[in-house]
């Protein structure tokens, strides 16, 4: 199979924006990361109409062995082309894979240089290693020293290295350069599956390494392909928080042959998993794949782009009468499908029956000559921006063609760039909305690569980020304020606060672990300002939140059929500009 080299300038590729998230380049290509203090090569394949953001496979490949003839024999091409997941194929060094702890590094360090967005999109959230004979003990290695960052493990091989005497150091932080990715490594549960000739010496040391690791049952099942099937303690006890731990130990005897078979039954368990950032750390979750939960995928073409949503309405939101609609928008990078699963949104739309939609943004360029559809909110393509309000707008118009929509209970939230464009639709399209939530950003002029006209309609606002989050939090202490926010965020505060009326001096203040709460009132008690402190998390936003914002802050505003604003079934009167 040709190697081929990644483009110089990812900018000189047009986008297709029949499809714009589509991959710009397909096939086998050469790409570089850092092995102390020399590039090393390894190989990234692209299937054709691959799409940013789908799920990616880190190979330590045997010793001595053909990356094509890998790709091909093993079945990994074939699984890739069915699935249109990327496959990263690192060589051994020149002698052989390294048991001191730097082809571990190294194999880590690959994950960050994927994440990069050189020249396609990845998410932290999907990413999962598989070693394959001597890569074996490699990717074993690595998966101890960044278990917190691998959605899952699967190894094809006998091993020689016992993890519980491997003593190699872990890769402590890594940063791409941009800004973009940095990893604090650390213990943590993690999905594995092993492959080996019998369940003895190393092999069964390692088992007993994860098995501690991932605090599994100590009797063993067995079943869907595994001999072995070590099951995680139940947590219930100890929480109901929706960040499941589902990391089992498998173990297949009799086999280290990687055939696509053997691919595909481990993947029937590995796949399922993904790691989202939240309070202090990553966690472990089942994905929600969007349409085989109930949700339809819906496109429509607005200026020249063909943009999309899933579309999720319970069984509980019967045609017999109206249902709040509530819209929930991804972070940069980030897609519909996979905020669908981050968010955790669907959840309380069953429990709390409302409709909610996950669209998909526009795009733009984040790097000078880099790619040109790396997904944004209010982005902007070939120098001119994208009316993403007209897309949302355009949205709801068809949701409420299709839908019985409470046209009073029409609610935004998202975050990161989706919490900018949340407050984007406060300011410029609250004519629509009633109130919105946004999570790890508020709208950032400078940010936005276009300027809208403000609606006068009040849109009530709930605030939520991080304490560790440099975008929002600053390290310097604000006498006059109840947070650190950064200037940037702090200026949009103080323009809400103006527009409604509010003062600084009449702020409410509590704690409900995790979050700590300020709540700006108007001068009937209307919080129409409500900003969350999340303690231990950085730029992140974690399933709870989902409800948080709908149970106790969107659903208390509704408007009436002449659009007045109501909480809690008082009118709100807002003070003339």
């Amino acid at each position: 199979m040709e190697i081929k080299n990644m483009p110089e300038v990812m900018a000189d590729i047009a986008v297709d924006l029949q499809d714009p998230n589509r991959m710009l380049i397909s096939g086998l290509f050469r790409e570089t990361a850092k092995d102390g203090s020399r590039e090393r090569e390894f190989l990234t394949y692209i299937p054709e109409n691959t799409h940013n953001g789908q799920p990616c496979i880190v190979v330590a490949m045997p010793s001595r062995s053909n990356p094509g003839e890998v790709l091909e024999k093993t079945g990994l091409k074939a699984f890739a082309d069915e699935r249109k997941y990327l496959i990263h194929l690192v060589p051994a060094a020149d002698n052989g894979w390294r048991l001191d702890g730097r082809d571990a590094m190294f194999l880590n360090t690959v994950y960050v240089a994927v994440n990069s967005r050189r020249y396609y999109v990845a998410l932290q959230d999907n990413m999962f290693l598989l070693g394959l004979g001597d890569g074996a003990d490699a990717a074993q290695q690595a998966a101890k020293n960044m278990a917190s960052e691998w959605s899952g493990l699967i190894t094809i091989g006998d091993l020689t290295l016992d993890l519980r005497e491997d003593h190699s150091t872990a890769m402590q932080e890594q940063d791409q350069g941009s800004g973009e990715l940095k990893i604090q490594a650390m213990r943590a549960q993690l999905p594995v599956w092993m492959f080996v000739s019998e369940l003895s010496g190393a092999n069964a040391g390692t088992a007993e390494y994860w098995r501690g690791e991932n605090k599994n049952l100590p009797e063993p099942l067995s079943g869907q392909g595994a001999d072995y099937i070590w099951m995680p303690s139940p947590v219930r006890a100890q929480s109901e928080i929706n960040e499941e731990h589902i990391a089992e130990v498998r173990v297949t005897t009799g086999t280290t042959e990687c055939i696509r078979q053997t691919l595909e039954t481990a993947w029937s368990y590995i796949g399922l998993a993904r790691r989202h950032r939240g309070i202090g750390k990553k966690f472990l979750r089942y994905n929600k794949d969007p349409l085989a939960l109930g949700a339809t995928l819906h496109t429509l073409e607005v200026n020249g782009m063909m943009r999309k949503w899933y579309e999720y309405v319970p069984e509980t939101c019967t045609p017999d009468q109206s249902w709040p609609l509530v819209v929930v928008m991804h972070g940069r990078g980030g897609t519909a499908e996979t905020f669908f699963e981050i968010s955790c949104m669907s959840v309380v739309a069953r429990e709390r029956r409302f409709i909610a939609v996950f669209p998909e943004a526009g795009i733009y360029q984040q790097f000078q000559g880099g790619l040109r559809n790396i997904l944004l909110w209010s982005g902007e393509y070939q120098g001119k921006p994208i009316d993403d309000i007209q897309f949302i707008r355009a949205m709801v118009d068809d949701v409420r063609a299709r839908n019985k929509v409470d046209n009073g209970r029409i609610y935004a939230c998202g975050q990161s760039s989706g919490g900018m464009m949340t407050d984007l639709l406060n300011n410029c399209a609250s004519d629509l909305f009633t109130a919105t939530a946004s999570w790890s950003a508020l709208r950032a002029p400078k940010r936005m690569n276009a300027e809208f006209p403000e609606t006068k309609d009040p849109c009530p606002t709930m605030y939520i980020f991080g304490e560790l989050d440099p975008l929002n939090a600053s390290k310097t202490p604000d006498p006059e304020f109840p947070f650190n926010l950064t200037a940037e965020m702090k200026e949009q505060v103080l323009g809400k606060m103006k527009r409604y009326g509010l003062k600084l001096e009449d702020v409410q203040i509590w704690d409900d672990y995790p979050i700590h709460w300020a709540a700006f009132p108007n001068a009937q008690g209307v919080p129409m300002l409500v900003i969350g402190m999340v303690h231990n998390m950085a730029h992140a936003n974690y399933p709870e939140e989902s409800g948080i914002s709908y149970d106790q802050y969107l659903c208390g505003f509704h408007k009436d059929a002449d659009g007045a604003l109501y909480w809690r079934g008082k009118k709100v009167i807002v003070p003339e500009q």
